[in-house]
């Protein structure tokens, strides 16, 4: 999701005059920051960050904490560091390669739009997605993906900005007939105005693919006749679905090379050259932040308290609990593919094996909620379905006050926006 700015971009540019991270990425935006909040990690306070607490709304220079023990934080982390990099990128060139298949379905059902290709299509979409949402446990700090992280993966959005809605059969740029349909086009005008008005990335494919979703049994509807040439506006729609899938896949094959080993100049080669501890902060964060704010708060507590369908995070295909699944799952593989869980048990295994039990209860709870999600949205506050979301927040809360733990035993600063 990319609403509004976050913390961790506010972070990203305190950071750069420190590791010449912009020098790395020179396409990144550069947004002010908004002063949120913070819950700060237990343990002595890193620079700029020396007070602490919850609600400090301080950028920080440094994620490495402070100690009066030169030898406190005395290990090497250069296996991890190197792990993680591996992960980033094999992560980034799976999501790539199941962008790339979508791509292909959407050809095939812009060359024959008959319903089974646009079944095809839309389980093309449902199959590429768990890659990509395996890849936000990397987001939240200084990386690549921060500078389009907009144009890839938000929501929620205005689907009237893009195509026809019930009651406004003329409605977005689809019908309107006035801006050029290009890929570059659609990332001009993304979210300009108003950060609903969301004209690129999955969920503006996902909703060319099922269109609104007005069952409160099942997704999204559109016709495959929607996507027959020369009727109507559907040239015009043909020509906003392919402009818009290959755009997604470039950037996402874009991420792919930021972190592709070798590559002179890539983000991956400025950040195997970080301190140790600021490189594990950004893992860290990346977790903490995606579980503690991005997913508990943002994805789950917000639609919770709206009740609202448009607060659903994949609304027009009913594929929500997947996204909650591959969310955590992503966390997950940070800590135990980039050997997290083995570098905090060496130095404090009471709360590596804390944080195992977390992603076992999360794992759990994230599986027990109901499906699809906008029912649960539509349940009783007193139903059951309300009550195992609330449990799933729950545990992701305490999965992220477990990995405030980890940061505090590997000696960095973990930021979790509380608002």
């Amino acid at each position: 999701m990319a609403k509004t700015l976050k913390t961790w971009t506010a972070v990203g540019i305190a950071l750069v005059g420190t590791t010449q991270i912009l020098e790395a990425a020179p396409s990144a935006r550069v947004i002010l920051p908004h002063n949120p909040a913070f819950i700060l990690s237990d343990g002595e306070g890193g620079e700029g960050a020396s007070e602490g607490g919850e609600g400090g709304g301080q950028a920080v220079s440094s994620y490495k904490l402070d100690s009066t023990d030169p030898t406190a934080f005395a290990f090497d982390a250069k296996p991890q560091i190197e792990a993680y990099a591996t992960l980033v990128h094999q992560s980034y060139a799976d999501a790539a390669t199941g962008a790339d298949k979508m791509a292909a379905a959407i050809d095939a059902l812009l060359d024959k739009p008959l319903p089974e290709t646009l079944a095809a299509a839309r389980a093309a979409w449902v199959a590429a997605r768990p890659a990509y949402l395996e890849t936000e446990a990397y987001r939240f700090y200084d990386g690549p993906i921060e500078a389009i992280e907009g144009d890839i993966n938000s929501w929620p959005m205005n689907e009237a900005y893009i195509d026809y809605v019930e009651g406004n059969p003329k409605a977005g740029i689809i019908n309107n007939g006035t801006e050029t349909i290009t890929g570059a086009g659609l990332a001009a005008i993304n979210q300009k105005s108003d950060e609903a008005d969301v004209t690129t990335g999955w969920h503006a494919i996902e909703f060319l693919l099922w269109g609104q979703d007005l069952s409160t049994t099942g997704p999204g509807n559109r016709p495959s006749t929607d996507y027959i040439a020369g009727e109507g506006n559907n040239d015009r729609r043909r020509a906003y679905l392919k402009a818009v899938t290959e755009k997604l896949v470039g950037d996402l094959q874009s991420l792919e090379q930021q972190w592709a080993p070798s590559v002179a100049g890539n983000y991956r080669e400025v950040f195997e050259k970080l301190d140790q501890r600021e490189a594990l902060g950004r893992m860290v964060n990346g977790m903490a932040i995606l579980a503690g704010f991005e997913f508990m708060s943002e994805r789950l507590g917000v639609a919770l308290d709206s009740g609202d369908q448009e607060d659903e995070h994949s609304c027009f295909s009913d594929t929500t609990k997947q996204d909650f699944v591959h969310d955590l799952a992503g966390i997950k593989r940070v800590w135990e593919e980039a050997k997290l869980a083995g570098l905090v048990k060496s130095r404090n295994a009471a709360v590596a094996s804390e944080v195992d039990g977390l992603l076992v209860d999360a794992e759990a709870k994230i599986g027990a909620l109901g499906d699809p999600w906008d029912a649960v949205l539509r349940a009783d506050a007193a139903s059951s379905e309300r009550k195992a979301a609330e449990e799933a927040m729950a545990s992701l809360q305490a999965l992220a006050d477990g990995l405030k733990k980890v940061g505090s035993t590997l000696g960095v600063l973990v930021l979790i926006p509380t608002e």
